[in-house]
């Protein structure tokens, strides 16, 4: 028994040759004019769903070496005879601009190319997830509706809570923190992420799905760079077992790590322009990784030790420099897909760090900030985590051209559909 999509149609006056898609793969159905089904067969519209039963032969000719001479043939859902795109195109020259191909995400989906990304996607989560598993991580289950922002304040939806406001979490931040302070020690989490970020790059959507890891008992941020390079190997080896005809490589450990003065300096020397000292352009990250790759023939490398203003006020500082926090951002073949740092668990400190100016976030009020500052008022481990965008990392491993081509339903400034 075949059942799948209708690919192809071949319609003689007599024999119809009939081309069946699934996830297995193609295969040919062969239908002569004295076949109980050949009016059936004839009939058929493209991307028609069918049920075809009967003798597999042996057929050098068709895709897998062998055809189905069917005894019969069900049609499970009949396909409207104009498609609004393409599911079968011969080269990237016949593909649907994106976002008319993403208001028909369903049939865009169809092309084994495009199925193909998600299979890779849960592959490469299972390698991470292997990880978490040995190492025993706890997994939880973030609320992605907050009392209070997440960050800042800024970049964040706010919604309308029966009679108060409520905002989407821009991370799961807080929580992942909260559980450091129950003293589960290890925890990852698989949540949506909302940033409400007027941004139109190949980079950034307004949701997207995020991994969170946090761990107690860190000596600095460092610690946080071995267990991401642990949980990436993972995914990596998982990758490559599944689908060897991928051109990727497991990545050696330790990855790269420089600190932001040091990845300046190497980008002055290289004579790429720098609009500010403290953080990187998307053309200074395509540098610097550039530079790792041909200097160590690494794809990653952690950019360490950034500048307070660079960093939000929960972020620990640098005991030896308090300019510099102990925060690290992971670049992957150009392009950042993941921030983390360690965590200041001390609410004297961390009250402080919100009223100090110079951090990212600013002189923040306390009283919002309430709840998530008494989470470490009754002890905590010292902490730090990691946020990551597995849709980037997606995007890099395939050569995708857009972070959107990475996921299901991409979600933008303009786009709210399907």
């Amino acid at each position: 028994m075949i059942q799948g999509f209708v690919q192809a149609l071949r319609i003689q006056s007599k024999i119809v040759f009939i081309v069946v898609r699934n996830l297995k793969g193609l295969t040919q159905v062969v239908v002569t004019a004295d076949n109980p089904e050949f009016e059936t067969a004839k009939n058929l519209s493209l991307e028609s769903v069918i049920r075809a039963t009967g003798e597999m032969k042996d057929a050098p000719q068709a895709p897998g070496g062998s055809e189905m001479h069917p005894t019969k043939i069900e049609v499970l859902s009949v396909a409207e005879p104009e498609l609004p795109i393409p599911v079968v195109t011969k080269g990237s020259d016949e593909e649907t601009e994106a976002p008319t191909r993403f208001d028909y995400r369903w049939l865009d989906l169809r092309k084994p190319e495009k199925a193909k990304i998600f299979k890779v996607w849960t592959e490469f989560e299972k390698g991470w997830r292997k990880y978490w598993d040995e190492n025993d991580f706890i997994q939880l289950y973030p609320p992605a509706l907050m009392s209070t922002p997440s960050e800042s304040g800024a970049d964040v939806f706010e919604v309308k809570y029966f009679d108060k406001k409520a905002y989407l979490a821009q991370s799961p931040q807080f929580y992942k923190q909260m559980a450091m302070s129950s003293g589960l020690e290890k925890v990852f989490m698989v949540a949506p992420v909302f940033r409400a970020e007027e941004s139109f790059t190949t980079r950034h959507m307004t949701e997207f799905t995020g991994w969170d890891f946090e761990i107690s008992y860190i000596n600095n941020h460092h610690d946080i760079m071995d267990a991401e390079e642990g949980m990436i190997v993972a995914g990596f080896k998982q990758l490559k077992d599944k689908f060897p005809e991928l051109d990727i490589t497991v990545p050696t450990q330790p990855f790269p790590r420089i600190t932001m003065v040091e990845a300046k300096k190497i980008l002055e020397d290289k004579g790429v322009p720098s609009a500010e000292d403290h953080d990187v352009s998307p053309e200074e990250e395509r540098a610097i990784c550039d530079y790792m790759r041909e200097k160590h023939g690494h794809e990653f490398v952690f950019l360490t030790d950034y500048h307070k203003s660079k960093s939000p006020f929960y972020h620990m500082l640098d005991p030896e420099n308090d300019n510099r926090a102990r925060r690290a951002d992971l670049l992957y073949k150009g392009i950042e897909v993941t921030t983390l740092a360690q965590r200041e668990h001390r609410p004297e400190i961390l009250e402080k760090q919100a009223q100090d100016k110079d951090f990212k976030t600013g002189v923040m009020d306390l009283e919002p900030l309430k709840d998530y500052i008494n989470f470490f008022r009754y002890g905590c481990p010292p902490h730090g985590g990691a946020g990551i965008g597995p849709a980037r990392f997606i995007m890099k491993i395939l050569d995708l051209p857009n972070v959107r081509e990475a996921t299901y339903l991409p979600r933008d400034v303009k786009r709210l559909n399907p």
